[in-house]
């Protein structure tokens, strides 16, 4: 290998290390990111287990902080999603298959959550 080759090499990576550093930080302060679900609170299918039908269609199974007396409340829920690991997520495959009609379902951390109205109406 050339002299030029290795000069170049010796450049190129640790500009490449410079670039993708941002990707990262951004793709994990995603992740950690706080947001809020507003719908319909349902008692799952697992032993106290949790969803919610959103008001935009969309289903989330719940972890964390939920509080079973707001099951056929409107409430909105605070935290985070969750991204679980295509093993463990298998394991809960036909459970939330069942609770969301087949609709596909997302994993959500609840940190709070503040009931919006008595019913789902």
């Amino acid at each position: 290998m050339s002299s030029a080759h290795v000069k170049f090499f010796f450049w190129l990576i640790p500009v490449l290390v410079l670039c993708l550093c941002p990707l990262a930080v951004q793709a994990q302060d995603s992740a950690n990111k706080t947001t809020s679900v507003t719908g319909c609170l349902a008692k799952g299918v697992e032993s106290g287990g949790y969803y919610i039908a959103g008001a935009d269609g969309k289903f989330w199974e719940l972890s964390g902080k939920v509080d079973a007396t707001h099951v056929g409340h409107k409430v909105t829920v605070q935290g985070h999603v969750l991204h679980r690991a295509p093993a463990e997520e298998a394991k809960y495959a036909d459970n939330e298959k069942q609770e969301a009609n087949g609709k596909p379902v997302a994993d959500f951390e609840v940190s709070s959550l503040k009931m919006i109205s008595d019913s789902c109406k």
